[in-house]
């Protein structure tokens, strides 16, 4: 995991699972093979920059085009 900054949006799995239009369990996925950035909750859950994920997003729309 990278620094991000703190003031970022942090952003459940489901939402992230909802804009990239794929299943919860693929987006944890990711963030374990490295593909996405995650933190972890003090409670041990996943959390994604938004940052990052709008990245991800941008990457991908541009290698569709």
């Amino acid at each position: 995991m990278t620094g991000h900054d703190p003031d970022d949006v942090l952003l459940t799995p489901a939402e992230v699972a909802r804009l990239f239009g794929v299943d919860v369990k693929t987006v944890s996925r990711w963030a374990v093979a490295g593909k996405l950035e995650s933190i972890r909750t003090l409670g041990g859950h996943r959390r994604y920059p938004a940052a990052h994920v709008r990245a991800l997003l941008n990457r991908q729309e541009r290698a569709e085009t």
